[in-house]
């Protein structure tokens, strides 16, 4: 299997280089494929006489070819067979300026028939479906935790472009919907598939009903689809499965371990799993006693040996999308995502509806988060905001604005360096910590922490900006540096003040209703952990967090509450000037953060460079001799409004 690996690896390079002399030709005369509704796949692709298909196009674009889609409903899944050759070599996949482009997985669905109360019925041939039927498909995978005696499947129905959910028995829909969400459940036999739904006041027949029939809508088929840039599509309905870190991770769109996309100005919503998947390939372990911390240090070694390095995979680019409507993850990522930045988007109601469970569920998750830049996002209305698990290093996680999540950021078995900066945390929980080696700078805490005292699963940790496995490592708590915040409502850091490693406070302010660490009351609680460490651990004495510089005013009342007006989204808060006076504060930098103490190395940017926090949320220039705490500089006394969010779309 390792040999087999490696010459699939070595075959698709090859046959990248190969393609490279014909692929430079068609780059400089910059051909243009177009496709519309009303084309032809027999046609040329020109824009007189246009294909009627995005995969038709798909499958004739060579790199530094442009494929540009007109106005229109397109119900396919689209399979590029190949990728561009670099950077300036790509293939583009793009809507036609100012034209509305939808592409779905999904098919509209007459000839509903009314049983009882709410519950209509549809019988549909097998044949419909093609190779693939999601009322077939179960979801399953590693951490996949369904309600016991459950059955979910990949499929889904949508009254009106909105999804109904799965019950777990047909006498379930046989009843009135009453208050709760309507539901759907389907039985598929030798010859059809019978599909019956809760449709509350309203003739199916009459609007527009959809149903999954394919499991993607952008995805390629093999790893090594490298340099492809999709832009400006609505991507709807797919049926996904479940994507652990351990198996092969679909997404509604997604890059199948792959380099150098570009997802940028989309809509992906509607997907039963997953939204957009930037992670691991397929291979015959997937899901195969994998489920365990050994289980993925097998997956880590077989995806380094299967290419996994800054030259081959990753280094994506995620830009300016809405990304909505998905049970499990808005972008997913195991090791896939290294080197990638994810900015500008707006992620919510992920995993809201909780049809079942498991450890993969957030508005992003992502597994080998190494150089990664996180930074002005919008993510709420999820049960967590941003879950970075295993290998997180190099990471920053700057200007996003996260509220009405279950959870805002979840760091676990992480050893850093971590860089979380500028952030606006407004949910109830801002952080859960199972991580060290983390420096949380100028950022609003209106949450509590929870923190995890040890787990003693072996975790890597890297040489810097690279994949290369250094050693594993367990999991103290503490290597945790907080400067320069604001703790505001909310804010509680107690849970900090005792941890195995060093936890330090410097800088930072506390008004009404903030907690600091040294007026907590931890007692250790404990990850995953053998029994021959919990015992051994009876002998590890806790360190007291060190604070200095602080201000605590518990008579401040900040009034923090967001507003939104419009596509504007406001932040309404009380800031002090004073604080500037009454409080020095140090520029943060790479000198003044040091190391992460179990890698040891330096906090620093994503291209080797050295930080300076010298601006703030708003991207305006800091006091570099007295910066403000938290994300805002300070320019004058009492309640601000400030904008700190426009929707794109």
């Amino acid at each position: 299997m390792r040999n087999l690996s490696f010459l699939i690896f070595v075959f698709a390079t090859l046959s990248s280089l190969a393609q490279t002399p014909v692929a430079t030709k068609l780059s400089e005369r910059g051909k243009e494929y177009h496709v519309s509704v009303s084309g032809d796949d027999a046609n040329d692709g020109s824009k007189a006489k246009p294909f009627k298909t995005i995969s038709a196009a798909a499958n004739i674009a060579m790199a530094g070819d442009v494929v540009t889609v007109h106005t229109g409903v397109y119900r396919e899944q689209v399979s590029p067979p190949r990728g561009g050759n670099s950077e300036n070599e790509r293939i583009v996949y793009q809507t036609a300026k100012g034209e509305k482009v939808e592409i779905k997985g999904s098919e509209i669905v007459k000839g509903w028939k009314k049983t009882e109360n709410d519950t209509w019925v549809v019988k549909i041939p097998n044949s419909f479906f093609g190779k693939f039927n999601p009322y077939s498909d179960l979801i399953r995978g590693d951490w996949y935790w369904p309600p016991k005696g459950s059955r979910f499947h990949t499929g889904a129905v949508y009254l009106n472009g909105d999804w109904l959910m799965e019950a777990l028995s047909k006498e379930e829909v046989d009843k009135t919907a009453e208050e709760k969400k309507p539901l759907w459940w389907a039985n598929v036999d030798e010859e059809n598939t019978t599909i019956w739904a809760q449709f509350k006041n309203v003739d199916p027949n009459k609007e527009t009903v959809e149903i999954n029939v394919r499991q993607k809508v952008f995805y390629p088929e093999k790893p090594f689809t490298n340099f492809i840039t999709v832009r400006g599509f609505i991507m709807e309905h797919a049926a996904t499965n479940w994507a652990p870190p351990t198996a092969e991770q679909m997404g509604l769109i997604g890059t199948n371990w792959s380099r150098g996309w570009i997802i940028e100005n989309n809509i992906v919503q509607y997907s039963k799993c997953v939204g957009i998947a930037l992670g691991k390939h397929g291979d015959a372990f997937d899901n195969k006693e994998t489920e365990s911390a050994e289980g993925y240090v097998g997956t880590i070694n077989r995806a380094l040996k299967f290419g996994w390095n800054k030259g081959t995979i990753g280094g994506h680019l995620v830009r300016n999308n809405t990304i909505a409507y998905c049970e499990q993850t808005g972008i997913v990522g195991s090791m896939g995502c290294a080197f990638s930045i994810v900015e500008g988007n707006t992620i919510h109601d992920i995993h809201v509806r909780k049809l079942f469970d498991g450890a993969e569920m957030a508005g992003i998750k992502f597994h080998g988060a190494i150089d990664v830049q996180i930074r002005n996002n919008h993510i709420y209305h999820t049960n967590m905001g941003i879950w970075l698990d295993w290998m997180a290093q190099g990471v920053q996680v700057k200007s996003n604005l996260m509220h009405d999540n279950g959870l805002d950021i979840f760091l676990e078995v992480d050893h850093g360096p971590m860089l979380v900066s500028n952030n606006i945390l407004l949910s109830k929980t801002s952080l859960l910590m199972n991580s060290s080696g983390a420096a949380f700078v100028h950022n609003i805490f209106a949450g509590k922490m929870d923190v995890i005292s040890y787990d003693s699963r072996l975790t890597p940790y890297h040489k810097p900006h690279s994949t290369y496995v250094v050693a594993l490592h367990d999991n103290p708590a503490g290597d945790i540096q907080f400067v320069n915040n604001l703790f505001v409502d909310g804010g509680n850091a107690g849970q900090y003040k005792k941890n195995i490693l060093p936890v330090t406070f410097d800088g930072n302010v506390y008004v009404k209703g903030a907690i600091r660490a040294i007026s907590g009351n931890k007692q250790r609680s404990f990850g995953e952990i053998s029994a021959e460490a919990k015992e051994k651990m009876k002998n590890v004495t806790d360190k007291d967090a060190e604070e200095k510089n602080f201000i605590a005013d518990e008579n401040f009342d900040a009034g923090t509450k967001l507003t939104r007006e419009g596509h504007n989204v406001f932040l309404e808060i009380r800031l002090d000037k004073s604080w500037l006076s009454q409080q020095k504060r140090k520029l943060v930098t790479t000198a003044l953060l040091g190391k992460a103490i179990v890698p040891n190395l330096l906090f620093e940017n994503t291209d080797g460079s050295k930080i300076k926090i010298d601006m703030d949320f708003l991207g305006n220039q800091r006091n570099l001799a007295n910066p403000s705490p938290g994300p805002f500089e300070i320019t004058r006394n009492g309640k601000q409004k400030i904008n700190v969010w426009h929707d794109q779309r």
